[in-house]
């Protein structure tokens, strides 16, 4: 039926992927039947569920492109195609029908279709769990690959925004990490100013304190000079007769006493 409908290349192709991944799950669940040991039919499910996950994609890009398409098609080619449609849809709900009464019998509630990290609204309820394909009909069938097909976009729709967010933080981050950088790298600078300054000022003050204690010396040279100086005039006038010390230069030695000469001879006195 889907051969002798026209299409356009890019649906013919999309629509050629969809029956290779329907042919791939049918060939899947018929060696899930030979199966014995649980490991390897867990494993298998594994696969058939990567394997519904593709071609759900894929009826999506289908669908995408038919209403993209739609304005160019035919009213009957165009309800031919959305019959197609449904018909894939179908097909697919009832392979995961069919994984969901494996799973059932196996136990392993690992491996869910329709998670893509939804939350508690992506899980299937019971009645969908018992509900197999040839008790639906083609209406529900398609209500329902719908429905998952929308939470599975909202799912999408958080995470991205999940990933936007964290982006926006990532880059808040890197630019506050910059400019804590920038502002390290100016105390280090401005450290090593200051150990510049302070190096200088020790400098300046061993300069001044060799300079002080030079000045002291002198000072103390001066003052020892004085005191011999003080000490020298001190003797010679205590000791004006003493000619073991010299004269000061500039000092004139001390007066000499004068002796009055006192003459007896009235003779001498009269003339």
């Amino acid at each position: 039926m889907a051969s002798s409908i026209p299409m356009s290349p890019q649906l013919e192709q999309i629509h050629g992927e969809i029956r290779d991944h329907f042919r791939a799950l049918a060939n899947g669940f018929q060696r899930l039947d030979k199966m014995k040991d649980s490991t390897r039919q867990s494993k298998q499910l594994e696969e058939l569920t990567e394997k519904m996950r593709d071609c759900k994609r894929l009826v999506k890009d289908f669908d995408r492109e038919l209403k993209d398409e739609e304005a160019t098609i035919p009213p009957e080619v165009n309800k031919q195609l959305n019959d197609e449609k449904q018909s894939m849809i179908k097909e697919l709900n009832s392979y995961v029908a069919l994984r969901k009464t494996y799973m059932s019998t196996l136990g392993n509630k690992k491996i869910e279709l329709f998670d893509m990290g939804a939350g508690p609204s992506a899980e299937p309820t019971a009645d969908e769990n018992v509900q197999v394909a040839s008790a639906m009909s083609n209406q529900e069938l398609v209500d329902t690959g719908m429905k998952r097909m929308d939470e599975t976009d909202q799912a999408i729709e958080r995470s991205k925004q999940v990933v936007e967010q964290t982006m926006e933080v990532g880059t808040q981050t890197a630019a506050n990490l910059k400019g804590q950088t920038d502002q390290m790298g100016r105390v280090v600078n401005h450290l090593d100013t200051i150990q510049f300054s302070i190096k200088k000022a020790s400098q300046l003050v061993k300069e001044i304190g060799r300079q002080v204690a030079t000045d002291k010396c002198i000072m103390m040279f001066l003052f020892l000079i004085v005191c011999g100086v003080i000490a020298i005039i001190v003797v010679k006038i205590v000791h004006p007769n003493n000619k073991d010390i010299r004269d000061i230069p500039g000092l004139a030695p001390p007066a000499q006493s004068r002796k009055l000469l006192y003459l007896r001879n009235p003779e001498y006195m009269r003339r």
